[in-house]
């Protein structure tokens, strides 16, 4: 009867066997094309205009289809102006339109170039795919022209669409739609491996990008779930975002992107800290703030403001949370006010600064009143703020810890694992488990933490696991001992900043033990792989993102400019597609200079793996939906067939 219910509603869209064998033949033709390319790509850190340089020119794949093109036909200045016009549409337009040529010439010209590339990277869909893929009022006369086979016969036809675009004058609007279509129909799925915020200056406009993605998840980074915890209102997680934000002078994004109020911050540190220079707190400039300008002295105040705050409520969660076994990060107590020194296992050391007015020295984790009255405010824009929380939604309904697609498992930093290869036994809230169950355990408390707190089973304040997951021993979003924030901002030696990693990252040289993590999720170690990020490959330094024999890849090649002083690089790219697996190494990104003039490094391809066969649809988990899909429709006709449900016509 169950089963009979279920055809009934199926019934509905499609009321007879003419409809439901329509389908299932548009289905199995479906299944019978090879699989679109997937793109995997992680630490994006706020870098936005490279971020989406990378997914416009398909990581190099854009170019690659332009020589294949046209690489007899064009001279390479004309192919560099043709990329040009792909990876960025609007400054390539306005820079022909500065060099005073015929317009109309140029759009009739590159509007059939453009077409020639939008059909090359689209052989793998259906026509409806594609279709749904163009851009809105533009979609009808794309799909005309690039189904312009018939040149004898309608060679006018086809004609009379491009005049008729160039006299309307909308030429360049329509290059400018067709040039994106190109780009979105590259990527057919785009997997984001974790930490899109902090650092890089505009985390808000990559979330506003991929918000209106055809196709994206999130594997969430440390990065990600510290702003997921601030969202809530947990202190320990907005004070930490604050104080890395303030640091890289991102006051652009914290108050114009999402409408975070620091006047209040602002204010408390200039009355606390206004003859103090606070020179161990001066930002790093890696972009300037366009409307939102702050002085290196005032940001100094506000980070030296803001981190005394972050270390006393750090101080209050790990004594709210004995669970956490974080006690050896209680340092405020270990500090000699009197003396300006700070007493560590290792040794007392001086104090760079030793100017505490909020701090009491018989009670250092306390609040002042001002503090809490700072922090209420904070919290409040913090919770208020609706582009925040409309991005973070967005990162809860397409992201998770992990995930499994097509045989390939994701996730962001590492699985906690004992030095001889076991997973490790983790207790949080007062349940223990490991591997996959621990990750399926915090993934459900995570979510519970944000959307019903009630119902979670988090102590202490809402958003403390979020924190813990940033920063903890045993988070598999960190990966470290500790997070030695206090000794960098004021202790001289730089033995006391070492963060050691936990024994993950050395298991996973060998294919053993990446067999391990491969098997605890379900998948074949023959096909599977795992891919992650978090750790910047120190390429310059000989270092591999291949581990374990290539079972496992870490992609964070530094997209943030922050790191690429140590990785030599500045980003990678995986791309899985029908035929093979590879490894895209991006050079550092130019952005558009102010004459206009732009330059383009395109990145190097290597192949890490090479499939044995082709791998079709049917061989992918939409596959697999698919199939059911027709299983289900098989059954609808065979319904028809014996007269158990009516037809309609």
């Amino acid at each position: 009867m169950a089963d009979l219910q279920y055809l009934k509603l199926l019934a509905k869209d499609y009321p007879n066997i003419m409809a439901a064998t329509k389908e299932v033949i548009n289905l199995r033709a479906i299944l019978a094309l090879p699989k679109g390319t997937e793109y995997f790509l992680s630490d994006l850190h706020g870098e936005h205009e490279a971020f989406v340089h990378m997914i416009k020119s398909a990581s190099g794949t854009i170019r690659s289809k332009i020589e294949e093109l046209y690489g007899d036909s064009l001279s390479h200045a004309e192919r560099d102006r043709l990329t040009a016009l792909v990876y960025n549409a609007e400054a390539e337009i306005e820079r022909r339109k500065k060099e005073g040529i015929d317009m109309d010439q140029y759009y009739r010209e590159n509007i059939y170039r453009l077409i020639e590339i939008c059909k090359a990277v689209s052989t793998k869909y259906t026509r409806s795919k594609v279709r749904k893929n163009l851009p809105k009022y533009f979609d009808y006369v794309i799909d005309e022209l690039l189904h312009a086979d018939d040149k004898e016969n309608k060679a006018s036809y086809y004609m009379e669409i491009v005049k008729s675009i160039i006299s309307y004058d909308i030429a360049e609007n329509f290059t400018i739609a067709l040039a994106d279509a190109i780009s979105r129909l590259a990527v057919d799925k785009l997997h984001i491996i974790g930490d899109i915020f902090d650092r890089g200056a505009h985390p808000d406009r990559i979330m506003d990008f991929l918000m209106n993605y055809h196709d994206v998840d999130f594997q969430w980074g440390n990065h990600d779930v510290v702003w997921m915890g601030a969202a809530i209102g947990n202190w320990a997680c907005i004070t930490n975002l604050l104080r890395m934000n303030i640091s890289y002078n991102n006051f652009d994004m914290l108050e114009i992107g999402y409408g975070i109020n620091l006047r209040p911050l602002a204010v408390f540190a200039q009355r606390f800290y206004g003859d103090d220079p606070c020179e161990a707190f001066k930002p790093k400039v890696l972009d300037q703030n366009k409307f939102d300008p702050v002085t290196s002295s005032t940001a100094a105040k506000m980070n030296k403001a803001i981190s005394i705050c972050q270390f006393k409520v750090e101080g209050q969660r790990i004594m709210a949370h004995p669970e956490y076994h974080m006690e050896h990060r209680l340092l405020l107590d270990k500090i000699d006010y009197e003396a300006g020194t700070i007493t560590l296992p290792s040794g007392t050391y001086p104090l760079k600064e030793n100017n505490f007015p909020t701090i009491d020295p018989a009670d250092p984790y306390k609040f002042t009143k001002d503090e809490e009255d700072l922090m209420n405010r904070l919290e409040a824009s913090f919770v208020q703020s609706e582009k925040l929380q409309e991005h973070i939604r967005f990162l809860f309904s397409h992201g998770a810890l992990y995930k499994i697609v097509n045989n390939n498992l994701l996730f962001h930093g590492c699985l906690p694992m004992t030095a001889d290869g076991e997973f490790e036994e983790v207790t949080i809230n007062g349940v223990t488990c490991k591997g996959k169950q621990l990750m399926d355990y915090l993934d459900e408390q995570v979510r519970r933490a944000y959307f019903t707190p009630d119902e979670s089973e988090e102590t202490g304040r809402s958003g403390d696991l979020m924190w813990y997951l940033w920063l903890g021993s045993k988070s598999p979003l960190f990966g470290k001992d500790q997070m030695t924030t206090l000794e960098r901002c004021f202790i001289a030696d730089k033995a006391t900043h070492k963060e050691h990693s936990v024994p993950y990252y050395t298991l996973i040289e060998e294919e053993k033990h990446c067999d391990t993590i491969i098997r605890e999720f379900g998948l074949d170690p023959e096909t599977a792989h795992v891919l992650t990020g978090h750790v910047p490959v120190k390429v310059k330094d000989g270092k591999s993102p291949i581990k374990g024999g290539g079972k496992l890849f870490i992609i964070d090649g530094g997209m943030s400019k922050a790191y690429q002083k140590d990785t030599g690089i500045a980003g990678y790219t995986f791309i899985y597609n029908s035929r093979f697996m590879a490894l895209a190494e991006h050079k550092p990104y130019s952005p558009l200079q102010p004459d206009g003039t732009q330059e383009f490094h395109d990145p190097s391809l290597r192949t890490v793996a090479l499939l044995k066969k082709r791998v079709l649809i049917k061989d992918t988990d939409s596959g697999k939906e698919l199939e059911s899909q027709v299983d289900s429709l098989n059954e609808l006709i065979n319904a028809y067939r014996r007269g158990d449900i009516k037809e309609v016509y």
